[in-house]
């Protein structure tokens, strides 16, 4: 999938530098562990990516409280 980012200045500016420490990094493979390690922290943020789900009972984050308070 292509996408376009739109990042204010200070934030590119932040982006670039942490990248020219890391020779080899490239955004889009920054973009990917970024968003992976959010997702594998958040398991409902993959549902919430992905948009909702029409006819579902409860929202994702609803369901992951759900969840959590049976654990």
């Amino acid at each position: 999938m292509r996408v376009t980012l739109y990042l204010p200045d200070h934030l590119a500016q932040e982006i670039e530098a942490y990248r020219k420490a890391r020779p080899g990094l490239s955004l889009s493979a920054l973009v990917r562990e970024l968003l992976e390690r959010e997702l594998l922290k958040r398991p409902e943020a993959l549902l919430e990516v992905a948009g909702l789900v029409e006819g579902a009972e409860r929202s994702a984050r609803e369901h992951d409280a759900l969840i959590r308070k049976e654990r």
